[in-house]
Order: structure tokens, then sequence, then C-alpha cells
């Protein structure tokens, strides 16, 4: 047996990785997905072209011994993981809740009718296209989950490029792509699992069915914590490079060998490990690029090229070959069109919207060609069904792109989709809306309290995960360090809570445990500790050396009045100067933001953004021109009101400087929070500007300063 060599072994990587990523250029500068051009490069490069045209020296690259192929299997295997791992990423539950109606009842009649017609068509097939005839219930449950299956990354890819991501028909594809995948991959198991035992045994049948459902209901229940406290405990422990990443592939690796184990195929544990993946909280953009690259410019060529290779498209000039393929197509495209048109119509959508779905959902792509690589490598295809099935994925993924573009152009755009798209375009550019992760500095003083109360509350209103970093370490009234304080109301209450809090006790310096902590990756730091002020006015030096420790937004809380025995634990009554800068209007944001978790109250003032005007100038400066601009400011932070759903009441107060103004209308309306949206310029002392030092040494009431 010839030994395998590994020049020949680079040499082939090196020309699946040039001739796919040159072909998947090409495709998607004519508007096809990549995943095309990789798979016409493997056909390129088989026994179809370049085969035909050299047979010698294409047998010489890729007809090795089999020690040759499977150091390439090897690679192709680890591929069909990460893909499905990447898909599962990309899943997204949430866009699934949102359009479950539509999408379960387009899911379903796509799945069945295009099932039914791929099952009946692998119970009539002649025998000599199987590879075993005793076994041709194990290829018809192939051939029916290869023709049910849309391809969720072509469809999404489509959808995004035409701008219909976030539109009804768009959302009801991708989460009936989505629904497809799920529902596909446990069919794809089960069915292998009969395809390993060599027949169909119902109690072998009844385990596999069992043994996929309680691996299902413990993954997103049990499974989900599992998988992000190991995210993040990866991320906030160690300090080598990309320490997620290797975190995601055991964690990938870890479920594919659980569900080999229960008798079903790894690629089920690979997808679910994606989606919870994709779900964890502290999967940032930097990390899902990283994976992404690995998995997009190495083992996604090699794979759809690699399965392009064993196609051998020489077989279609045997007319019945040509006419089982083409009568494939015909059953698969009709199929899925009729199955999801149908089920656009039972869940409630329009004639074009279901006309839409129909040519969405014929995209096969990238999913059915690792279902039939899996069914060819298990025996349970034929090379001539898997080149049939990859012709099939050929064509209907070439034929969606149009066809799609051509039916979302003739949707119009219905009020309710237009006030729903207006306030998804507003989160995605919010401020608020884009914390992942939030930091909180506290010690056991009033101000502590309430910031971690108030970081609380904006946790709590979308779900970020918080750690509250407890200050313990404190100074004697010598000057010697006390002992850490222990765990105190925070750690008890988030601990009854339940929630995705980490807490830490340190018995380091305040400023150290920042910095320290603040490496791992925070959106927002909130401070609250007991020296706020310094002696000469403005803040305390230790404040200065935290807030120095992290390059981000940042947040001082400050408790007065009624706070300081102990943090708010009813209605707010919140207090919000804006100027007409965008520092103004974020802390606007997240006074809205913290009013909106319970029947808190909000009022926005409106103040001159100078200081030292004398009433005079104060009085030339309200033209009407000016006085529309205000108006105007004020309109938009009523707009960014709706978007919390929260009631706010507006007053304008130009006659008087900004920090009077500010005092004497908390003072009038008995508030007990102001929310300032100040800037931090840079240096080492903590300073928010004249308006908020003046505010800060006056006020009589709780403050929070928000630095954006």
């Amino acid at each position: 047996m010839e030994a395998p060599s590994e020049a020949l072994f680079l040499a082939q990587v090196v020309l699946l990785l040039l001739i796919g990523r040159l072909m998947g250029e090409a495709m998607q500068r004519i508007g096809q997905p990549a995943v095309m051009g990789q798979l016409i490069a493997g056909i390129l490069l088989g026994p179809s072209v370049f085969g035909a045209i050299w047979p010698e020296a294409q047998r010489a690259i890729f007809a090795g011994g089999p020690q040759q192929k499977a150091m390439l299997d090897g690679i192709s295997q680890l591929g069909v993981l990460l893909l499905l791992l990447l898909t599962g990423m990309e899943t997204d539950l949430k866009l699934v809740k949102q359009a479950r109606r539509a999408a379960i009842s387009v899911s379903a009649a796509g799945i069945v009718v295009p099932f039914a017609c791929g099952f009946a068509l692998g119970e009539l097939l002649p025998a000599a296209m199987l590879p075993d005839p005793e076994r041709r219930i194990i290829t018809a449950l192939f051939l029916g989950t290869a023709l049910s299956i849309a391809s969720v990354n072509i469809v999404a890819v489509v959808v995004r490029e035409m701008g219909f991501m976030r539109r009804n028909v768009g959302m009801t594809l991708v989460a009936s792509a989505i629904i497809d995948d799920t529902v596909g991959w446990v069919i794809v198991a089960i069915t292998l699992g009969m395809a390993v035992r060599g027949e169909v045994d119902a109690l072998a049948l009844g385990q596999s069915v069992l043994g996929t459902a309680i691996f299902l209901a413990v993954s997103f229940t049990l499974g989900r914590r599992l998988v992000f406290s190991a995210i993040r405990w990866t991320n906030d422990t160690f300090v080598s490079a990309v320490p997620v990443v290797t975190a995601i592939l055991v964690v990938m690796g870890a479920m594919a060998l659980t569900t080999y184990l229960i008798g079903v195929y790894t690629a089920l544990g690979a997808f679910v490990a994606g989606i919870l993946v994709g779900e964890s909280p502290i999967l940032t953009r930097h990390i899902d690029e990283q994976l992404r690259g690995l998995v997009v410019a190495l083992f996604m060529p090699i794979f759809f090229a690699l399965a392009g290779l064993h196609a051998d498209l020489t077989i279609l000039r045997d007319a019945t070959v040509l006419f089982l393929t083409v009568g494939l197509i015909l059953i698969a495209s009709i199929g899925k069109f009729a199955g999801a048109f149908l089920g656009g119509a039972l869940g409630g959508m329009s004639a074009r919207e279901s006309l839409a779905l129909g040519c969405g959902m014929n995209a096969r792509g990238s999913v059915q060609v690792i279902v039939a690589s899996i069914g060819l490598s298990m025996g349970a295809l034929s090379e001539d069904l898997f080149t049939m099935i990859v012709a099939m994925a050929v064509v209907t993924t070439t034929a969606m792109p149009p066809s799609l573009r051509w039916a979302l152009l003739r949707l119009p755009l219905h009020s309710h989709e237009r006030v729903r798209l207006e306030r998804e375009a507003f989160e995605a550019t919010g401020f608020v809306t884009n914390i992942e992760r939030l930091l909180v500095a506290a010690d056991e003083s009033a101000n502590g309290k309430l910031a971690w109360h108030l970081s609380d509350r904006l946790a709590r209103l979308r779900g970020i995960p918080m750690t509250v970093l407890h200050l313990g370490r404190r100074e004697s009234a010598h000057g010697s360090e006390a002992a850490p304080a222990a765990p105190g109301a925070p750690e008890r209450e988030a601990r009854a809570r339940r929630l995705d809090v980490a807490l830490h006790v340190e018995s380091l310096a305040p400023e150290a445990a920042v910095l320290q902590e603040a490496r791992k990756g925070y959106d927002l730091l909130v401070i609250g500790i007991q020296q706020t002020m310094a002696a000469h006015g403005g803040f305390h030096e230790q404040i200065a050396r935290m807030a120095a420790g992290f390059e981000g937004p940042l947040a001082v809380a400050v408790a007065r009045g009624a706070h300081v025995p102990q943090p708010p634990a009813g209605r707010l009554n919140i207090l919000a100067p804006v100027r007409g800068n965008k520092v103004s209007r974020r802390g606007a944001e997240v006074a809205l933001a913290l009013a909106s978790v319970g029947a808190n109250a909000v009022t926005a003032l409106y103040v001159m953004g100078t200081v030292g005007l004398g009433a005079a100038q104060r009085r030339l400066r309200r033209p009407t021109s000016s006085r529309r601009h205000e108006e105007t400011i004020l309109k938009d932070i009523v707009e960014l009101a709706e978007r919390y759903d929260t009631p706010i009441r507006t007053a304008l107060r130009v006659d008087l400087a900004p920090e009077e103004a500010i005092l004497r209308q908390a003072r009038l309306g008995r508030y007990d929070l102001i929310v300032m949206g100040v800037s931090r310029p840079a240096g080492e002392t903590l300073y928010f500007g004249k308006i908020a030092a003046a505010v800060l040494e006056a006020s009589q009431h709780s403050l929070l300063f928000v630095s954006s």
C-alpha cells in the first residue's frame, strides 16, 4: 500500500482553497452565494471536468489510496461539525418566536409535502440506483430529508442583501428555515441511527427518538446555563489569546460526542451547540468574527469543494439518470414551493407574501450537500444518488436568489411593519440597547447601594449580564486597612433573583480591582463608593483612579435625600436635563430605561448649554428659530420615550443658568433622581464640566452622571 504523502495532501488543500475562493468570489459578483462557487470548484476539479480533460493528472492529485483520502476526509468531517456550529450560531430563536405562527405552518407544510415526495421517489427508484436494495427505506428517508430542508444560510444571505431581514416575510422566511434545519437534523440523526443498525427496529427507533428528545430538553435548560457559564468563565479567567474560541470548540465537541453516545449522529450535537453559543450574552462580535473567519476561510471551501469532487456529472450522459435527476429537481422544487405557499396561506400571509415564501424556501445549498455527504459516507446513498442530490442543490440554490428578489420587490411595506422597523432601527443605534455586559463597582455605602440598584434595573430591562464588584476593602479611622467586608445586600438580592450575575468580593484596592476586572470586556461601568466628593469640590480622586482604568462609558451614582438610608424601593421620579447634544440625549435614554422598569416618571428639562450669560443676554437668545430648535430637541426626547413605552413630561428653562435651572426644577418637582448625560475630557482628574460640578455640589437629590 502506498504511504500517504504530506506534500500531496498540502497540494490538495491549496488547490481546493484557491479554486474554491476564486469560484466563490465569481459567484458572489453575479449575485449567487459563495457556497455555490465552492461546490462548483469541486465539480471542476473532479471527474466531471478536470478528470474528463486530463484524467491522469486528476487521478494523480485526488485519487490516492485510502490513507491519503482519509487525511482530506478528516478535515471534511470536522468541517461538517464546524459548519453546523456556525449555522446554529446564526439561528435566532427570538426571530422564531416573533414569527412563530406563520413560520411553524410554513415549515410544517414545507417539510411534510417535499418529504413525502422524496420518500415516495425513494420507494420507486430502480434497485440499481440503491446502495443496498434491502435498506431501501433508509435511502428513501434520506431523499425525503434532503428534499425537505431549506438552507438557512443561503436564505438569510439573500433576505439580508435585499434589506428584508426585519420585514414580516423576511422574518418568516428565516424562521421557517431555522425550524426546517432543526427538525431536519433531528430526522437525520434518527435516520442515521437506523442506518447504523442496518434495519428498522421499532425499539431502537423509539430509543433514538427518546434520546434525542431528552438531549434537546436538557440542552435548552441546564445545558444553556452550563454553556453560558463556561464561556463567561473562560473569557474572565484566561489571559492567553482567543480562549473563548477554544471553549466554543470544546463545547461543540462535547455535545457532538453526547449525541453520538445516545445513538444519533454527531451533527445534531454540533448544531445545538451552535444555537446555545449564539445565545450566550458574552459572545461578542469580535469573538464571533474570529471563529467565523476560521470556518469560512478554511473548512467551508474545503468541505464543499470535496463534496463537488465526489460528484461525477458524467453519469448524466445516461438518459435514465438524466431523466431521474430532472425529475428529482422538479419534485424538490414543486414540493417545497407548494408546501411553503400552502403554509404561508394557512399562517395568515397574503398571496404575494406566500409567493415569496415559496420562492425563498426552495434553496437547498449547503444543508443538502451536508446531508448527502453524510448519507454517502454511511452507505445510505450511492454515488449516483449523491451526484443527483448535488445537482439538485446547485440548480435550486442558483434559481432561488433571482426568484426571491423578484418576489420581494413586489411586496408593499405595511404601516405596522414601518413602525416596528423604526423601533428596531432605534435599538440598533441606541445607547442602552447596545450594552451587552455591565460592571458595577460598589461598596456598602448608600452610594454603592444606589449604584447597584440602578444597574440592576438596567440589567433586568434587557437581560444584561451584570458583574457586581463588591469593594470590601476600606480604611479605618487611623488609616489602616480593615478586613474585607462580608457580602452585603446586593449579593443576597442577586442570589435570590437567580439572575446571570457574577459577584466578586476582592481585597484589592478599588482602582486595581476595577482595572483587573475591566480587562474582561464590559460596555458600561457604574461606580458607587462612599467617598464621592473631594474636599475642594468635584469628584474624589479615588473615583478618578477607578474611572481611569476603564476606557468605555462610565456612570457615577451619588445618593442624596431619601436614598441615603436605603436605595429606592418603589417609584422613581426622574429629572433628565437635555441640552441638544449626544451625551445629554444618552443620559435621557438611561433615565427612560430606568423608568421603563416599573411605574416611574420622567421629566425632560431643556436647559441652555451656556454658562455665565446675564439675564438680558439670555432674553436676547430666545428668537422664534431658537424656540423651534428647543422644541425639536424635546420632541426627539418624547419620541425616545415612546420607544421605551414610558410616559414623559417636558419642561423648558432658558431664563436661568443651566445649573440653576436644574436645581430649581428638582426642588419644585420633588424629584428623587437627576440623570445627567455628561462628557469626560481626557486627563487624570475626573471632571464632567462646570454644570455637572455645580449640580454635584448643591443638589439635595440623588444623582447619576452618565459619561458616554
